[in-house]
């Protein structure tokens, strides 16, 4: 199985996210590392735990992370998430506050070290573990397989989620994310171009009934749900995050290609836009994999098999 460390700033669709990647059975989950994002850090990792133990599992543990992003002051998201993050869906289950002492971004480096050439990184939040991690250990780039990022908008103009040409994960530690694209490691970008392809419909989550996941799901996105009808005008609730973790079970579900990308970080109109040099006019080697189009219905098809096939 595919080794991985999940990186969240767990709200509701990085929830949906740590679900997908337990139950997909393919991948060895090494660690879940907290990031402020979303909803506070505190909140992340109450949440991330709460998810675990929703699952069953006590054998994952969750890397308490950066509090804030590394320049800027930090952003949330509750008017998406709800007032906890996860739409209030997991009050009823308590969760202890004894974290391992070991910080996040050392995690990284530690598991990177020990599993050289064999660990993917799947990144749903603001990159600043990461570049906190690379900014103390610079051989975590040979060390590290594969980093998939959920972030940024490359080629649908106008179409952000935090400025009209910002996604929020890039946009909450633009400088972060700035230094992992250009640190020679490897990056698939999974950006909204992909990931606002992806509704589950409140239609569909009703193939979960039946399953442990149903009530989850419905209550969970109850919040996120109002927020897309608002501003989509569908009744769902965007995979970003699910896709991420899809990306690394199936590669074949998003057609990629490689260019050059780098983040704003000064404008106040496109703070924290990924742009990509499609025509290569600064002539710079690609450091990033970008995916071009994504097959949806598969996509969602799978996510929901693989939650439904957990019986209430």
């Amino acid at each position: 199985m595919e080794k991985v460390i999940l990186d969240v700033d767990t709200g509701i669709d990085d929830a949906l996210a740590i679900l997908y990647a337990a139950e997909s059975k393919k991948l060895d989950i090494l660690g879940i590392t907290a990031v402020n994002g979303n909803v506070p850090l505190e909140y992340v990792m109450e949440n991330s735990k709460k998810v675990l133990k929703f699952l069953g599992n006590n054998e994952i543990k969750v890397y308490k992370g950066a509090s804030r992003p590394i320049l800027t002051e930090p952003h949330h998201e509750f008017r998406v998430h709800g007032e906890d993050g996860i739409g209030g869906a997991l009050n009823d289950i308590h969760v202890d506050e004894e974290d391992p002492n070991l910080f996040a971004p050392d995690f990284i480096i530690e598991q990177a070290y020990k599993h050289q050439g064999d660990l993917t990184l799947i990144m749903v939040g603001p990159l600043t573990n990461l570049a906190l991690a690379l900014r103390k250990e610079p051989n975590l780039e040979h060390w590290v397989k594969n980093v998939v990022v959920m972030g940024g908008l490359v080629s649908e103009s106008g179409k952000g989620n935090k400025l009209p040409n910002s996604e929020f994960n890039i946009y909450a530690d633009a400088e972060a994310a700035k230094m992992v694209f250009h640190s020679g490691i490897p990056v698939k970008l999974v950006s909204l171009d992909v990931t606002l392809k992806t509704f589950l419909t409140r239609e569909r989550m009703e193939e979960l009934q039946g399953s442990k996941y149903y009530d989850f799901v419905i209550k969970s996105t109850e919040v996120f749900r109002g927020f897309s009808k608002k501003r989509y005008g569908i009744d769902g609730c965007a995979l970003h995050d699910p896709l991420t973790v899809g990306v690394v079970l199936d590669p074949t579900l998003v057609k990629t290609a490689k260019y050059f990308v780098d983040v704003e970080t000064k404008s106040d109109l496109s703070y924290g836009q990924t742009i990509c040099d499609f025509r290569n006019i600064w002539e710079k080697e690609p450091n990033v994999e970008i995916c071009l189009d994504v097959d949806h219905e598969r996509f969602i098809t799978l996510f929901i098999d693989a939650l439904k096939s957990v019986k209430a």
